[in-house]
Protein backbone atom coordinates (compact mmCIF):
# COMPACT_ATOMS: atom_id res chain seq x y z
CA UNK A 1 0.00 0.00 0.00
CA UNK A 2 1.01 3.77 -0.47
CA UNK A 3 1.29 5.61 2.64
CA UNK A 4 0.64 9.07 2.77
CA UNK A 5 2.35 11.25 2.49
CA UNK A 6 5.34 9.22 2.34
CA UNK A 7 7.81 6.85 1.08
CA UNK A 8 10.56 4.68 1.89
CA UNK A 9 14.02 3.59 0.73
CA UNK A 10 16.87 0.43 0.89
CA UNK A 11 19.57 -1.67 0.81
CA UNK A 12 21.12 -4.77 -0.66
CA UNK A 13 23.98 -5.86 0.41
CA UNK A 14 26.51 -5.30 3.21
CA UNK A 15 29.42 -4.39 1.76
CA UNK A 16 29.56 -0.87 2.77
CA UNK A 17 29.71 0.28 6.71
CA UNK A 18 26.14 0.77 7.56
CA UNK A 19 24.61 3.90 8.79
CA UNK A 20 22.57 3.49 12.35
CA UNK A 21 23.01 7.69 13.64
CA UNK A 22 20.77 9.75 12.33
CA UNK A 23 21.98 13.40 12.03
CA UNK A 24 18.46 14.85 11.52
CA UNK A 25 14.59 14.18 12.39
CA UNK A 26 12.30 12.88 10.16
CA UNK A 27 10.29 16.29 10.46
CA UNK A 28 10.05 18.58 7.12
CA UNK A 29 12.28 21.33 8.99
CA UNK A 30 14.97 19.11 9.41
CA UNK A 31 14.78 17.96 5.33
CA UNK A 32 17.24 20.51 3.30
CA UNK A 33 15.99 22.80 1.20
CA UNK A 34 15.83 21.07 -2.37
CA UNK A 35 17.64 23.05 -4.85
CA UNK A 36 17.62 21.72 -8.82
CA UNK A 37 17.80 23.86 -11.94
CA UNK A 38 14.60 24.33 -13.48
CA UNK A 39 12.57 23.46 -10.94
CA UNK A 40 10.18 24.27 -7.89
CA UNK A 41 9.75 22.45 -4.49
CA UNK A 42 6.29 23.45 -3.41
CA UNK A 43 6.02 21.46 -0.24
CA UNK A 44 7.58 18.91 1.73
CA UNK A 45 6.18 16.35 4.00
CA UNK A 46 7.65 13.56 6.70
CA UNK A 47 6.93 10.90 8.75
CA UNK A 48 8.78 8.35 10.74
CA UNK A 49 7.23 4.78 10.70
CA UNK A 50 8.67 1.98 12.95
CA UNK A 51 7.53 -1.27 12.89
CA UNK A 52 6.25 -1.47 9.38
CA UNK A 53 5.16 -4.71 8.13
CA UNK A 54 2.91 -4.35 5.78
CA UNK A 55 4.92 -5.53 2.46
CA UNK A 56 6.26 -8.41 0.82
CA UNK A 57 8.89 -8.99 -1.20
CA UNK A 58 8.83 -8.19 -4.96
CA UNK A 59 10.86 -9.99 -7.72
CA UNK A 60 9.99 -6.85 -9.61
CA UNK A 61 12.90 -5.26 -7.20
CA UNK A 62 15.82 -6.60 -8.43
CA UNK A 63 16.33 -7.69 -4.75
CA UNK A 64 16.25 -10.95 -2.59
CA UNK A 65 15.51 -10.17 0.62
CA UNK A 66 12.96 -12.06 3.52
CA UNK A 67 9.89 -9.89 4.98
CA UNK A 68 11.18 -8.07 8.36
CA UNK A 69 9.45 -4.90 10.53
CA UNK A 70 11.57 -2.53 9.07
CA UNK A 71 12.19 1.50 10.24
CA UNK A 72 11.86 4.56 7.87
CA UNK A 73 11.32 7.90 7.20
CA UNK A 74 8.73 8.46 4.83
CA UNK A 75 9.41 11.69 3.14
CA UNK A 76 7.26 13.22 -0.52
CA UNK A 77 9.28 16.02 -1.81
CA UNK A 78 6.01 17.84 -4.45
CA UNK A 79 7.25 19.92 -6.88
CA UNK A 80 6.72 21.94 -10.26
CA UNK A 81 7.97 22.88 -13.33
CA UNK A 82 7.20 26.74 -13.24
CA UNK A 83 5.11 27.36 -15.50
CA UNK A 84 4.45 24.16 -16.53
CA UNK A 85 1.69 24.04 -14.70
CA UNK A 86 2.65 20.53 -13.63
CA UNK A 87 2.61 18.85 -9.78
CA UNK A 88 5.28 15.77 -9.40
CA UNK A 89 5.57 13.91 -6.03
CA UNK A 90 9.26 12.33 -5.03
CA UNK A 91 8.95 9.61 -2.44
CA UNK A 92 11.62 8.96 -0.49
CA UNK A 93 11.69 6.11 2.23
CA UNK A 94 15.03 6.79 4.21
CA UNK A 95 15.94 3.45 6.81
CA UNK A 96 16.92 4.66 10.29
CA UNK A 97 19.16 1.80 10.65
CA UNK A 98 21.82 0.35 9.08
CA UNK A 99 21.26 2.25 5.75
CA UNK A 100 24.14 0.84 3.61
CA UNK A 101 25.01 4.06 2.00
CA UNK A 102 23.65 3.89 -1.55
CA UNK A 103 20.94 5.50 -3.06
CA UNK A 104 18.28 3.29 -5.36
CA UNK A 105 15.89 5.01 -7.91
CA UNK A 106 12.69 2.26 -8.32
CA UNK A 107 10.83 1.95 -11.54
CA UNK A 108 7.25 1.74 -12.49
CA UNK A 109 4.97 -0.47 -14.74
CA UNK A 110 2.70 0.14 -17.70
CA UNK A 111 1.66 3.88 -17.46
CA UNK A 112 2.83 4.15 -13.66
CA UNK A 113 5.94 5.33 -13.09
CA UNK A 114 6.88 4.03 -10.02
CA UNK A 115 5.81 0.93 -7.85
CA UNK A 116 4.86 1.93 -4.63
CA UNK A 117 5.96 -2.02 -3.56
CA UNK A 118 9.61 -1.37 -4.37
CA UNK A 119 10.25 0.24 -1.83
CA UNK A 120 9.84 -1.89 1.55
CA UNK A 121 11.56 -4.72 0.15
CA UNK A 122 14.79 -1.60 -1.02
CA UNK A 123 14.44 -0.42 2.49
CA UNK A 124 14.52 -4.04 4.22
CA UNK A 125 17.91 -4.29 2.03
CA UNK A 126 19.28 -1.15 3.36
CA UNK A 127 18.86 1.08 0.43
CA UNK A 128 17.83 4.69 0.78
CA UNK A 129 14.90 4.50 -2.38
CA UNK A 130 13.10 6.70 -4.13
CA UNK A 131 10.25 6.55 -6.89
CA UNK A 132 8.52 9.52 -8.92
CA UNK A 133 4.96 9.73 -10.06
CA UNK A 134 6.17 12.27 -12.94
CA UNK A 135 2.93 13.89 -12.38
CA UNK A 136 0.15 11.83 -12.40
CA UNK A 137 -1.18 9.12 -10.17
CA UNK A 138 1.00 6.06 -9.03
CA UNK A 139 -1.17 3.03 -9.47
CA UNK A 140 -0.72 -0.01 -8.27
CA UNK A 141 -3.57 -2.85 -10.02
CA UNK A 142 -2.95 -4.05 -13.08
CA UNK A 143 -6.20 -2.44 -14.48
CA UNK A 144 -5.15 1.05 -13.39
CA UNK A 145 -1.67 0.59 -14.29
CA UNK A 146 -2.28 -0.06 -17.73
CA UNK A 147 -4.80 2.93 -17.96
CA UNK A 148 -4.08 6.88 -18.83
CA UNK A 149 -7.11 7.85 -17.29
CA UNK A 150 -7.30 11.62 -18.26
CA UNK A 151 -3.88 12.85 -17.47
CA UNK A 152 -2.60 12.46 -21.32
CA UNK A 153 -4.65 15.18 -22.67
CA UNK A 154 -5.27 18.90 -21.50
CA UNK A 155 -8.67 18.73 -23.54
CA UNK A 156 -9.98 16.52 -26.84
CA UNK A 157 -7.41 16.65 -29.52
CA UNK A 158 -5.17 17.79 -27.19
CA UNK A 159 -1.97 16.28 -25.74
CA UNK A 160 -0.57 17.31 -22.68
CA UNK A 161 3.24 17.26 -23.41
CA UNK A 162 4.28 18.67 -20.46
CA UNK A 163 3.05 15.33 -18.50
CA UNK A 164 3.83 13.20 -21.55
CA UNK A 165 7.29 14.51 -21.55
CA UNK A 166 7.42 13.79 -17.35
CA UNK A 167 6.60 10.51 -17.93
CA UNK A 168 8.68 9.95 -20.77
CA UNK A 169 11.94 11.68 -19.67
CA UNK A 170 11.87 14.70 -17.23
CA UNK A 171 10.81 13.14 -14.24
CA UNK A 172 13.44 10.49 -14.51
CA UNK A 173 16.30 12.84 -14.30
CA UNK A 174 14.56 15.44 -11.93
CA UNK A 175 14.21 12.29 -9.31
CA UNK A 176 17.97 11.14 -8.72
CA UNK A 177 18.73 14.99 -7.98
CA UNK A 178 15.83 15.46 -5.77
CA UNK A 179 16.15 12.01 -3.63
CA UNK A 180 20.10 12.39 -3.04
CA UNK A 181 19.70 15.69 -2.06
CA UNK A 182 17.00 14.47 0.44
CA UNK A 183 19.58 11.35 1.74
CA UNK A 184 22.35 13.76 2.26
CA UNK A 185 20.69 16.15 4.24
CA UNK A 186 18.81 13.11 6.58
CA UNK A 187 22.22 11.24 6.92
CA UNK A 188 24.81 14.17 6.86
CA UNK A 189 26.65 12.40 4.32
CA UNK A 190 26.17 11.61 0.47
CA UNK A 191 24.98 8.09 -0.74
CA UNK A 192 28.53 6.77 -2.05
CA UNK A 193 26.77 5.00 -4.75
CA UNK A 194 23.55 5.63 -7.16
CA UNK A 195 21.67 2.58 -8.51
CA UNK A 196 18.27 2.30 -10.50
CA UNK A 197 16.40 -1.12 -10.64
CA UNK A 198 13.20 -1.37 -13.20
CA UNK A 199 11.14 -3.70 -14.85
CA UNK A 200 9.26 -2.86 -17.85
CA UNK A 201 8.69 0.52 -18.27
CA UNK A 202 10.98 0.52 -15.13
CA UNK A 203 13.32 -1.08 -17.58
CA UNK A 204 12.89 1.40 -20.37
CA UNK A 205 12.87 4.04 -17.82
CA UNK A 206 16.49 2.75 -16.66
CA UNK A 207 17.49 3.06 -20.50
CA UNK A 208 16.31 6.75 -20.93
CA UNK A 209 18.65 7.34 -17.38
CA UNK A 210 21.82 5.62 -19.48
CA UNK A 211 21.20 7.39 -22.50
CA UNK A 212 19.99 10.55 -21.95
CA UNK A 213 21.23 11.48 -18.05
CA UNK A 214 24.05 8.93 -18.20
CA UNK A 215 25.55 10.84 -14.87
CA UNK A 216 22.99 10.14 -12.94
CA UNK A 217 23.22 6.23 -11.94
CA UNK A 218 27.07 3.93 -11.28
CA UNK A 219 24.60 1.17 -12.00
CA UNK A 220 21.25 0.57 -13.83
CA UNK A 221 18.83 -2.66 -13.67
CA UNK A 222 16.77 -2.47 -16.94
CA UNK A 223 14.72 -5.64 -17.10
CA UNK A 224 12.65 -6.47 -19.67
CA UNK A 225 12.81 -3.02 -20.81
CA UNK A 226 10.00 -1.36 -22.94
CA UNK A 227 12.61 -0.22 -25.59
CA UNK A 228 10.84 0.49 -28.90
CA UNK A 229 7.70 1.92 -26.94
CA UNK A 230 6.12 3.75 -30.02
CA UNK A 231 6.30 0.84 -32.29
CA UNK A 232 5.86 -2.19 -29.90
CA UNK A 233 2.24 -1.00 -28.16
CA UNK A 234 0.95 -0.55 -31.22
CA UNK A 235 2.11 -3.96 -31.99
CA UNK A 236 0.41 -5.43 -29.15
CA UNK A 237 -2.83 -4.92 -30.77
CA UNK A 238 -1.70 -7.29 -34.18
CA UNK A 239 -3.54 -10.02 -32.47
CA UNK A 240 -6.87 -8.45 -32.89
CA UNK A 241 -6.61 -7.15 -36.29
CA UNK A 242 -5.62 -10.28 -37.25
CA UNK A 243 -8.56 -11.96 -35.44
CA UNK A 244 -10.87 -9.33 -37.02
CA UNK A 245 -9.41 -10.11 -40.64
CA UNK A 246 -9.67 -14.01 -40.20
CA UNK A 247 -13.08 -13.00 -38.93
CA UNK A 248 -13.23 -15.61 -35.74
CA UNK A 249 -11.99 -15.09 -31.88
CA UNK A 250 -10.55 -18.21 -30.62
CA UNK A 251 -11.52 -19.02 -27.13
CA UNK A 252 -8.75 -18.82 -24.75
CA UNK A 253 -8.64 -22.49 -24.13
CA UNK A 254 -8.14 -22.80 -27.52
CA UNK A 255 -4.63 -20.60 -27.97
CA UNK A 256 -3.49 -22.50 -24.50
CA UNK A 257 -4.40 -25.86 -26.19
CA UNK A 258 -1.96 -24.53 -29.30
CA UNK A 259 0.50 -22.84 -26.97
CA UNK A 260 1.08 -26.23 -24.85
CA UNK A 261 1.22 -28.60 -28.46
CA UNK A 262 4.21 -25.90 -29.17
CA UNK A 263 5.77 -26.30 -26.44
CA UNK A 264 5.80 -29.72 -26.26
CA UNK A 265 6.78 -29.66 -29.72
CA UNK A 266 9.73 -27.01 -29.08
CA UNK A 267 10.94 -28.53 -25.68
CA UNK A 268 13.35 -30.79 -26.29
CA UNK A 269 15.65 -28.16 -29.09
CA UNK A 270 17.78 -27.62 -26.36
CA UNK A 271 18.43 -31.23 -25.53
CA UNK A 272 16.62 -31.34 -22.10
CA UNK A 273 13.00 -32.06 -21.62
CA UNK A 274 12.04 -29.66 -19.13
CA UNK A 275 8.35 -28.09 -20.30
CA UNK A 276 10.70 -24.59 -21.12
CA UNK A 277 11.51 -23.52 -24.72
CA UNK A 278 15.12 -23.01 -24.32
CA UNK A 279 15.56 -22.44 -28.02
CA UNK A 280 13.02 -20.30 -29.41
CA UNK A 281 15.55 -19.40 -32.32
CA UNK A 282 15.08 -22.98 -33.58
CA UNK A 283 11.48 -24.14 -32.96
CA UNK A 284 9.43 -23.63 -36.22
CA UNK A 285 6.42 -25.22 -34.90
CA UNK A 286 3.15 -24.61 -37.04
CA UNK A 287 0.10 -24.00 -35.50
CA UNK A 288 -1.95 -25.51 -38.69
CA UNK A 289 0.00 -28.60 -38.28
CA UNK A 290 -2.57 -29.70 -35.07
CA UNK A 291 -5.35 -28.53 -36.58
CA UNK A 292 -8.66 -31.21 -35.99
CA UNK A 293 -6.80 -32.50 -32.59
CA UNK A 294 -8.97 -32.52 -29.36
CA UNK A 295 -8.40 -30.12 -26.72
CA UNK A 296 -10.45 -29.55 -23.43
CA UNK A 297 -11.91 -26.35 -23.18
CA UNK A 298 -13.79 -26.57 -19.16
CA UNK A 299 -14.56 -29.96 -19.48
CA UNK A 300 -16.07 -30.13 -23.28
CA UNK A 301 -13.91 -31.51 -26.38
CA UNK A 302 -13.15 -29.50 -28.62
CA UNK A 303 -11.32 -29.63 -32.05
CA UNK A 304 -8.32 -26.97 -33.07
CA UNK A 305 -9.99 -24.86 -36.25
CA UNK A 306 -7.88 -23.90 -38.73
CA UNK A 307 -8.79 -20.04 -37.99
CA UNK A 308 -7.27 -20.67 -34.84
CA UNK A 309 -4.08 -21.90 -36.29
CA UNK A 310 -3.77 -18.79 -38.60
CA UNK A 311 -4.43 -16.22 -36.26
CA UNK A 312 -1.83 -18.54 -34.05
CA UNK A 313 1.19 -18.03 -36.79
CA UNK A 314 0.16 -14.41 -37.52
CA UNK A 315 0.80 -13.93 -33.93
CA UNK A 316 3.94 -15.50 -33.69
CA UNK A 317 4.95 -13.97 -36.63
CA UNK A 318 4.51 -10.41 -35.71
CA UNK A 319 2.58 -7.42 -37.93
CA UNK A 320 4.04 -8.19 -41.59
CA UNK A 321 3.34 -5.16 -44.08
CA UNK A 322 4.09 -6.34 -47.70
CA UNK A 323 6.14 -9.25 -46.62
CA UNK A 324 8.15 -6.86 -44.50
CA UNK A 325 7.86 -7.45 -40.88
CA UNK A 326 7.22 -4.05 -38.90
CA UNK A 327 7.98 -5.89 -35.18
CA UNK A 328 8.17 -9.12 -33.63
CA UNK A 329 5.89 -11.23 -32.94
CA UNK A 330 5.31 -13.66 -29.34
CA UNK A 331 7.39 -16.24 -28.81
CA UNK A 332 5.97 -19.76 -29.36
CA UNK A 333 6.65 -20.16 -25.35
CA UNK A 334 4.43 -17.47 -24.02
CA UNK A 335 0.93 -17.34 -23.12
CA UNK A 336 -1.08 -15.95 -25.88
CA UNK A 337 -3.81 -14.18 -23.50
CA UNK A 338 -1.83 -11.40 -23.08
CA UNK A 339 -2.12 -10.14 -26.09
CA UNK A 340 -4.64 -11.80 -27.34
CA UNK A 341 -7.42 -12.11 -24.71
CA UNK A 342 -10.85 -13.18 -25.73
CA UNK A 343 -13.95 -13.06 -23.84
CA UNK A 344 -16.87 -15.44 -24.62
CA UNK A 345 -20.12 -16.58 -22.77
CA UNK A 346 -20.16 -19.70 -20.88
CA UNK A 347 -19.93 -22.18 -23.65
CA UNK A 348 -16.96 -20.54 -24.48
CA UNK A 349 -18.66 -19.70 -27.80
CA UNK A 350 -19.53 -15.91 -29.00
CA UNK A 351 -16.51 -14.81 -28.31
CA UNK A 352 -15.13 -11.06 -28.65
CA UNK A 353 -11.87 -9.51 -28.39
CA UNK A 354 -10.07 -7.61 -25.22
CA UNK A 355 -7.33 -5.70 -26.41
CA UNK A 356 -4.40 -5.03 -23.58
CA UNK A 357 -5.05 -1.99 -21.91
CA UNK A 358 -1.85 -0.26 -22.39
CA UNK A 359 -2.04 -0.30 -26.52
CA UNK A 360 -5.63 0.49 -25.94
CA UNK A 361 -4.75 4.22 -24.02
CA UNK A 362 -1.58 4.28 -26.28
CA UNK A 363 -3.31 4.47 -29.28
CA UNK A 364 -6.66 6.29 -28.21
CA UNK A 365 -5.01 8.64 -25.75
CA UNK A 366 -1.89 9.71 -26.99
CA UNK A 367 -1.67 8.78 -30.64
CA UNK A 368 -5.26 9.62 -31.47
CA UNK A 369 -5.52 12.70 -28.75
CA UNK A 370 -8.28 11.30 -27.38
CA UNK A 371 -10.36 10.53 -30.42
CA UNK A 372 -13.22 8.14 -29.82
CA UNK A 373 -12.23 5.67 -32.24
CA UNK A 374 -13.75 2.01 -31.70
CA UNK A 375 -10.15 -0.38 -32.11
CA UNK A 376 -12.45 -2.87 -32.37
CA UNK A 377 -13.76 -2.10 -35.97
CA UNK A 378 -10.14 -1.44 -36.98
CA UNK A 379 -9.08 -2.77 -40.81
CA UNK A 380 -5.40 -2.88 -41.76
CA UNK A 381 -4.68 -0.07 -42.89
CA UNK A 382 -6.15 1.95 -40.29
CA UNK A 383 -3.88 -0.11 -38.05
CA UNK A 384 -1.09 0.41 -40.24
CA UNK A 385 -1.13 4.49 -40.29
CA UNK A 386 -1.56 4.34 -36.50
CA UNK A 387 1.77 2.50 -36.07
CA UNK A 388 3.03 5.10 -38.58
CA UNK A 389 1.82 7.77 -36.89
CA UNK A 390 3.05 5.98 -33.51
CA UNK A 391 6.23 6.16 -34.33
CA UNK A 392 7.07 9.48 -36.36
CA UNK A 393 5.36 11.50 -33.67
CA UNK A 394 6.64 9.94 -30.24
CA UNK A 395 9.22 7.79 -31.11
CA UNK A 396 11.66 10.48 -30.15
CA UNK A 397 10.06 11.52 -27.00
CA UNK A 398 9.28 8.04 -25.01
CA UNK A 399 11.22 5.24 -26.78
CA UNK A 400 14.64 4.56 -25.87
CA UNK A 401 16.18 2.51 -28.90
CA UNK A 402 19.31 4.51 -29.04
CA UNK A 403 22.42 2.18 -29.10
CA UNK A 404 24.64 4.77 -28.53
CA UNK A 405 25.42 4.62 -24.43
CA UNK A 406 28.93 6.32 -25.21
CA UNK A 407 28.63 8.95 -22.78
CA UNK A 408 27.49 6.07 -20.25
CA UNK A 409 30.32 4.53 -20.63
CA UNK A 410 32.15 7.47 -20.21
CA UNK A 411 30.78 8.82 -17.07
CA UNK A 412 31.92 4.69 -15.51
CA UNK A 413 28.11 3.32 -15.63
CA UNK A 414 27.72 -0.37 -15.51
CA UNK A 415 24.56 -1.64 -16.57
CA UNK A 416 22.31 -5.80 -17.03
CA UNK A 417 19.70 -6.54 -18.93
CA UNK A 418 17.62 -9.61 -18.62
CA UNK A 419 14.50 -11.03 -20.54
CA UNK A 420 12.05 -13.79 -19.86
CA UNK A 421 11.93 -16.15 -23.15
CA UNK A 422 8.32 -16.79 -22.73
CA UNK A 423 7.23 -12.73 -21.78
CA UNK A 424 3.62 -13.05 -23.00
CA UNK A 425 3.86 -8.68 -23.39
CA UNK A 426 6.93 -7.11 -24.96
CA UNK A 427 8.44 -9.47 -27.27
CA UNK A 428 12.03 -10.36 -25.88
CA UNK A 429 13.59 -9.94 -30.07
CA UNK A 430 13.28 -6.62 -29.87
CA UNK A 431 15.76 -6.50 -26.59
CA UNK A 432 18.41 -8.64 -28.23
CA UNK A 433 17.52 -6.77 -31.64
CA UNK A 434 18.72 -3.28 -29.26
CA UNK A 435 21.62 -5.53 -27.95
CA UNK A 436 22.92 -6.41 -30.68
CA UNK A 437 23.13 -2.63 -32.33
CA UNK A 438 24.79 -1.64 -29.10
CA UNK A 439 27.72 -4.40 -29.43
CA UNK A 440 27.37 -3.25 -33.52
CA UNK A 441 28.05 0.33 -32.75
CA UNK A 442 31.08 -0.50 -29.63
CA UNK A 443 32.35 -4.50 -30.13
CA UNK A 444 33.47 -3.32 -26.15
CA UNK A 445 29.83 -3.28 -24.78
CA UNK A 446 30.27 -6.03 -22.90
CA UNK A 447 32.22 -3.63 -20.72
CA UNK A 448 30.06 -1.96 -19.27
CA UNK A 449 26.71 -3.50 -20.38
CA UNK A 450 25.81 -7.11 -20.41
CA UNK A 451 22.63 -8.98 -21.56
CA UNK A 452 21.45 -12.42 -20.24
CA UNK A 453 18.19 -14.26 -21.01
CA UNK A 454 15.79 -16.41 -19.29
CA UNK A 455 14.04 -19.25 -20.82
CA UNK A 456 10.21 -20.01 -19.90
CA UNK A 457 10.11 -16.69 -17.83
CA UNK A 458 7.16 -14.30 -18.57
CA UNK A 459 7.03 -10.93 -18.24
CA UNK A 460 9.44 -9.94 -15.40
CA UNK A 461 8.67 -12.68 -13.55
CA UNK A 462 6.62 -15.71 -13.66
CA UNK A 463 6.63 -18.92 -15.85
CA UNK A 464 7.96 -22.60 -15.71
CA UNK A 465 11.43 -21.03 -16.26
CA UNK A 466 14.19 -19.75 -13.82
CA UNK A 467 14.49 -16.43 -12.87
CA UNK A 468 17.31 -14.45 -11.02
CA UNK A 469 16.30 -12.57 -7.90
CA UNK A 470 18.86 -11.26 -6.72
CA UNK A 471 20.06 -8.60 -9.92
CA UNK A 472 20.92 -5.57 -7.99
CA UNK A 473 23.31 -7.39 -5.82
CA UNK A 474 25.04 -8.81 -9.11
CA UNK A 475 25.37 -5.19 -10.33
CA UNK A 476 26.57 -3.95 -6.96
CA UNK A 477 29.74 -6.63 -7.11
CA UNK A 478 30.44 -5.37 -10.82
CA UNK A 479 30.31 -2.02 -9.89
CA UNK A 480 32.21 -1.71 -7.11
CA UNK A 481 34.09 -4.52 -6.88
CA UNK A 482 34.62 -4.97 -10.24
CA UNK A 483 33.37 -8.02 -11.12
CA UNK A 484 31.53 -8.71 -13.93
CA UNK A 485 28.84 -10.91 -14.32
CA UNK A 486 29.33 -13.62 -16.86
CA UNK A 487 26.45 -15.72 -15.49
CA UNK A 488 23.20 -15.01 -13.75
CA UNK A 489 22.07 -16.96 -10.44
CA UNK A 490 18.22 -18.21 -11.48
CA UNK A 491 16.08 -20.43 -9.81
CA UNK A 492 12.44 -21.63 -10.58
CA UNK A 493 9.22 -20.77 -7.84
CA UNK A 494 7.72 -24.38 -8.00
CA UNK A 495 3.97 -24.23 -7.70
CA UNK A 496 3.70 -27.16 -5.17
CA UNK A 497 5.79 -26.20 -2.28
CA UNK A 498 6.91 -29.96 -1.47
CA UNK A 499 8.78 -29.34 -4.77
CA UNK A 500 12.61 -27.98 -5.04
CA UNK A 501 13.49 -25.39 -6.54
CA UNK A 502 15.52 -25.73 -10.01
CA UNK A 503 18.52 -23.52 -10.55
CA UNK A 504 19.95 -22.53 -14.35
CA UNK A 505 22.69 -20.31 -15.23
CA UNK A 506 21.62 -17.60 -17.37
CA UNK A 507 24.47 -16.84 -19.63
CA UNK A 508 25.90 -14.04 -21.16
CA UNK A 509 24.28 -13.43 -24.53
CA UNK A 510 24.57 -14.95 -26.78
CA UNK A 511 25.52 -17.93 -25.35
CA UNK A 512 23.17 -20.38 -24.32
CA UNK A 513 23.22 -22.76 -21.06
CA UNK A 514 24.15 -26.25 -22.51
CA UNK A 515 23.15 -29.19 -20.59
CA UNK A 516 26.54 -31.69 -19.88
CA UNK A 517 25.67 -33.84 -17.59
CA UNK A 518 24.14 -34.71 -13.38
CA UNK A 519 21.13 -33.34 -11.90
CA UNK A 520 18.82 -30.76 -14.50
CA UNK A 521 17.89 -29.34 -11.00
CA UNK A 522 21.47 -28.09 -10.41
CA UNK A 523 23.15 -25.57 -12.45
CA UNK A 524 26.51 -27.09 -12.15
CA UNK A 525 25.06 -29.48 -14.72
CA UNK A 526 25.48 -26.71 -17.41
CA UNK A 527 27.66 -24.50 -18.81
CA UNK A 528 27.68 -21.39 -21.14
CA UNK A 529 28.43 -22.14 -24.53
CA UNK A 530 27.54 -21.13 -28.30
CA UNK A 531 25.09 -23.65 -28.62
CA UNK A 532 23.13 -26.85 -27.30
CA UNK A 533 25.44 -29.04 -28.77
CA UNK A 534 28.08 -29.82 -25.81
CA UNK A 535 25.12 -32.30 -24.27
CA UNK A 536 27.00 -35.45 -22.98
CA UNK A 537 24.34 -37.35 -22.20
CA UNK A 538 20.05 -36.29 -21.99
CA UNK A 539 18.05 -37.14 -18.79
CA UNK A 540 14.36 -36.72 -18.78
CA UNK A 541 12.93 -34.92 -15.22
Amino acid sequence: MLLKPTYLATAVLGLLPAVNARLRTCVPRDLPAIEVFGLQVVDITAKEHRGYEDWRPSPMTGISVPKRPIDFCNVTITYTHPGQGDRVNVYVWLPLEDWNGRFLGQGGGGWTAGWEMSLAPSVAAGYAVAITDAGHELSSSLPDMNKTSSWTLTSPGNINWVLLQNFASRALDDLPKVARQVVQGFYGEAAKFSYWSGCSTGGRQGLMSAQRYPKNYDGIVATAPAINWATFVVAELWAHIVMRKVGYYPPNCEFEAIRQAAIKACDELDRVKDGVVAAPGLCTFDAKSIVGQTFDCDGNAHKISAKAGEITNAIWEGPVRNGKRAWYGLPHEAPLTGLALTECNASNENCEGKPFLASVSWIRDVVMSGQDIDLSALNEDEYWNILHRSVSDFASIISTDDPDLSDFKTAGGKMITWHGLADQLIPVNGTSDYYEKVLALDPDAKSYYRYFEAPGVTHCAGGPGAAPNAVLDTLVKWVEHGIAPETLDAATVPVDKAEAARHRPLCLYPLVAAYVGGDLAESGSFECAESFDVVKRHTEL
